[in-house]
């Protein structure tokens, strides 16, 4: 039988094949809003549409998650699928987006594939198996080779490479404020793909997404995990959860930009409490 590897990376990289036929006509794809604010085309859900139809047929046991269609199924097993993570991306013409396939089983993140399909680049992690990259053409990776987190620089934050997800012209004014104590003591650099898989691949030593869902950061977080590296909600959750997470390199990176990004909040929030009199004694 097909493992949950490999059965995630063809249900990845036939999403991926879907996508492409729509990247190439964007001038003919028509684009909605959704209630949050966030764009949805067509695209997204025949993507959705057709990683769900290769899971169905050889897991239709499991429930899967997805953006676009929500949850479907019960039981320990849930695949979680991101058809295109940054639609945003998608629909400027960017070849950033990405396919994102994971696989939770009673509640931990197992297998992780993430496909750049516009770059011809996909990412795979199981867990206790190491993380991985390669080429690929149709649903054929090619120079498959194991990737790691960069060991050799000093685990310190002063200088240390950073990216931002989304790209700084979607950030909010909020999100810019949140990060800016950990941009100040770092440099923040460009993404020619996700800033976590740079994490993974050494490229990188943190990421910050300010926000995201659970299919945001399935597959993600444990490609960074298995390449060595930490994930985390900036409350401290290994888990998958909605809100802004962090990606580092080490340990110690983690906890520290975690410190420094939590030290920053809480400064903001005290600040806006001075403003308004809030918590201030009768």
């Amino acid at each position: 039988m097909e493992s949950d590897l490999l059965l995630a990376r063809r249900a990845a990289l036939t999403g991926a094949a879907v996508g492409l036929r729509y990247f190439a006509a964007l001038a003919q794809l028509p684009r909605q809003l959704k209630s949050d604010g966030s764009v949805v085309t067509e695209a997204d859900r025949a993507v959705e549409a057709a990683i769900r139809e290769v899971l169905a047929d050889t897991r239709p046991d499991d429930a899967v998650l997805g953006e676009e269609n929500g949850q479907s199924g019960g039981g320990s097993r849930r695949w979680i699928v991101d058809p295109i993570d940054g639609t945003a991306l998608f629909v400027a013409g960017d070849n950033r987006w990405l396919v994102l396939v994971a696989l939770e089983e009673a509640g931990e993140i197992v297998v992780g594939v993430a496909a750049v399909p516009a770059q011809g680049k996909v990412w795979w992690a199981q867990r206790g198996g190491g993380a991985f990259r390669a080429d690929f053409s149709g649903l054929t990776p090619t120079d498959e080779r194991r990737i790691t987190v960069d060991g050799d620089r000093p685990d310190i934050l002063r200088g240390s490479r950073l990216g931002v997800i989304p790209t700084d012209d979607e950030l909010f004014q909020a999100e810019r404020e949140m990060i800016a104590p950990l941009s100040a003591m770092t440099s923040t650099a460009p993404w020619s793909t996700h800033a976590a898989l740079l994490v993974a691949c050494g490229q990188l030593d943190l990421a910050v997404q300010t926000r995201g869902q659970v299919w945001d950061y399935a597959a993600t977080s444990l490609i960074v995990e298995e390449a060595g590296g930490r994930f985390s909600g900036l409350d401290g959750q290994a888990q998958p959860t909605p809100g802004p997470a962090l990606f580092a390199r080490s340990g110690l990176m983690h906890t520290a930009a975690l410190q420094v990004l939590n030290t920053g909040a809480d400064q903001s929030a005290d600040d806006q409490r001075s403003m308004t009199g809030e918590g201030m004694p009768a």
